[in-house]
């Protein structure tokens, strides 16, 4: 993607302060590999996908019937179905050759009220007034996702359209909501984000200061406690004195976003280590192996500390998107890789895992326990959200499937960042960086090879310094940098740096030690103890009753952890094991001792990579495996 035509970066994020500076689309390009096939899906499948389905079930129609005075009687879809058309704008926006449609837009400009209002929900005759209903209406909340849209707009492709009826909502909302106005909040967060953003990319202070307001109300409890309580939406204690993410996970992540980038431009301090002790307390203690967030499914939220039941695990897609969005946030903040190894950890076994491998179907939820075969959707019926036992087209509640649309769209400002003394590189893939007179080629296989290859075409006549983030998963094993003198050396988790007067032709080496290994859970995971799990560079595995005998699920499967993992072929792992047959009992329980033995086939048990299943068919799946020996 090149640049606009008004020389603005093509940024998703562009913080004006912090340790980083990243690199935007209009300088970094994904050239193959395994992001560059999942984009040319997004670009040629997903978005043409998201827009048919909305046609069809008339949420794109929304705008037209407002206009006509047609709602509420034709309205179709949840109060908050524009925010998806105004996500997949913005997806349109980001993705390198996608013409946006312009009828689309129009319809959204027409519907938009004199004042700047716009909403095809709310504020009509028939319909219940405007900002009636904080808690649940998403009034706030599709604003954000328009105004994210206008940015995405105008630094992608200069302001147009869309950035104006961007600019109009945020002008409405900080009259509105400003401080001599309604002093509430929305029940979900992620106009936060949005105003930043916009404050960024237009200079306006007062789109920050509205920002600061509503970080600062949160946790007052102005929202009525409702059926989940105030810390469903974050609003049982002020964002500062919060000390781990809770309530529901979206919304908590979201609200955790617009916090660091209120903190990043105001030079809070205070507020930025608030949100990186929320972040540690729930990645220690409330994450998913996968990175995944959400063990709740009744109001899609955190559970308590290791409530981690793999069975139960809803984690969201949306949930996955959006802790990308605050990892990276608080990267470009602070510079410390932590947050890059959390990003790619759940950007290939979340954000990747919620699509087919032809994009036109999705996980809402991703559990890590399949215990029954599910059935395939029907392809031309909307699903309820997260009920669907494997990959469906579309969901009453289609906020996973934009959302993955847009992330993968504006992936390129994810890789590398700079600062005044070099380049760094945080995520791995084929791609050619362009900036400040510098030009890199990064070949790689990552995740399914061990090297990352980084040649230099292009470099300044003086020292600077190349850093690649090694990666946390690789404690314990020996990852190596050679530098392009052949010097080999052992780099431990965190940076490795080169320095020097880089020429034309230099290259550098970085090998990761992909292979295989068993991973243990924190003893306090109640639901996964005597279990264990595998993992292949970033990748986690599973295992999957197609690959198994006929007659077997993959509850049957125990594994022998005293042996490594080995690889198989087409990116599977094969591990030791035995399946197991208890058979039919009158109780489900037994003295312990004597303990009889079931009857078990010695097998290797084939695993595949988490992010794969459910694309050949319905199948059982598990990606904690008991093992032979409970007590390992």
């Amino acid at each position: 993607m090149k640049r606009n035509t008004e020389g603005v970066p093509v940024l998703p994020v562009a913080p004006t302060r912090g340790r980083l500076r990243p690199l935007g689309l209009d300088e970094v390009r994904i050239t193959g590999g395994f992001w560059a096939r999942r984009r040319q899906v997004n670009a040629t499948a997903t978005l043409d996908h998201c827009r048919d389905w909305m046609e069809r079930v008339g949420w794109t129609g929304n705008f037209r019937a407002a206009v006509e005075g047609r709602v509420p009687h034709d309205r179709r879809g949840r109060e908050f179905a524009d925010s998806d058309v105004y996500k997949l704008l913005e997806a349109m926006s980001w993705q390198t050759g996608h013409d946006l449609d312009p009828a689309l837009t129009e319809a959204v400009a027409a519907a938009q009220e004199p004042d700047g209002y716009l909403n095809t929900a709310y504020g009509r005759p028939g319909q219940q007034p405007r900002y009636s209903d904080l808690e649940w209406g998403h009034e706030l909340y599709c604003y954000g996702h328009l105004i994210q849209a206008g940015v995405a707009h105008a630094r992608a492709r200069g302001e147009g359209e869309l950035t104006k009826i961007a600019r109009r909502a945020a002008d409405h909302v900080c009259a509105t909501f400003g401080s001599q106005g309604v002093q509430g909040v929305c029940g979900h967060p992620v106009i936060e984000t949005a105003l930043v953003e916009l404050a960024r990319v237009t200079g306006e202070q007062r789109y920050l200061d509205q920002a600061a307001l509503f970080i600062e109300r949160r946790g007052r409890r102005t929202l009525d406690d409702g059926e989940f309580g105030h810390a469903y939406y974050q609003d049982d204690i002020p964002v500062r004195q919060a000390t781990v993410l809770r309530g529901h996970a979206v919304r908590a992540l979201y609200l955790a976003a617009g916090a660091v980038d209120v903190a990043v431009e105001t030079g809070d301090d205070d507020l930025l280590a608030a949100v990186v002790r929320q972040w540690e307390n729930t990645v220690a203690r409330r994450t998913y192996l996968t990175g995944g967030m959400g063990s709740h499914h009744r109001d899609e939220s955190f559970g308590d500390d290791f409530v981690l039941p793999p069975d139960r695990a809803y984690s969201e897609t949306c949930a996955g998107v959006a802790s990308v969005m605050l990892s990276w946030r608080l990267l470009l903040a602070t510079g410390e890789p932590r947050f890059a190894d959390l990003a790619e950890r759940t950007l290939f076994n979340v954000v990747a895992t919620s699509p087919s491998e032809d994009g036109r179907s999705f996980f809402y939820a991703n559990t890590l326990h399949r215990r029954r075969r599910g059935t395939v959707p029907p392809a031309d019926v909307q699903l309820p959200r997260a009920e669907s036992s494997l990959r469906a087209p579309w969901f009453a509640v289609s906020c996973c499937p934009t959302n993955v649309a847009r992330t993968l769209a504006l992936l390129p400002g994810y890789l590398a960042t700079t600062d005044e003394s070099g380049i760094q590189l945080h995520q791995y893939a084929d791609a050619d960086i362009s900036t400040g007179g510098v030009a890199l080629r990064i070949r790689t296989d990552y995740p399914s090879a061990d090297r990352v290859t980084v040649r230099v075409d292009r470099s300044p006549d003086h020292p600077w310094t190349l850093s690649l983030r090694v990666p946390a998963w690789t404690e314990g094993a020996t990852a190596r940098l050679a530098d392009p003198d052949g010097a080999h050396r052992t780099v431990a988790p965190g940076t490795a740096t080169v320095t020097r007067v880089f020429r034309p032709g230099d290259e550098i080496h970085l090998e990761l030690p992909v292979a295989p290994r068993w991973i243990a859970p924190d003893p306090r995971i109640d639901a996964v103890r005597g279990t264990a799990a595998v993992q292949r560079g970033p990748l986690v595995y599973c295992a999957e009753s197609v690959d198994l005998p006929d007659g077997h699920e993959t509850d049957a499967i125990r594994v022998d952890t005293s042996a490594a993992p080995q690889d198989g072929p087409d990116a599977t792992v094969v591990v030791p094991g035995e399946l197991t047959a208890p058979g039919e009992r009158a109780w489900p329980y037994r003295p312990l001792d004597p303990a009889p033995a079931a009857p078990a086939d010695r097998t290797g048990v084939v695993l595949v990579p988490y992010h794969s299943w459910a694309n050949r068919g319905p199948s059982t799946m598990r990606v904690w495996l008991p093992t032979t020996d409970p007590d390992r």
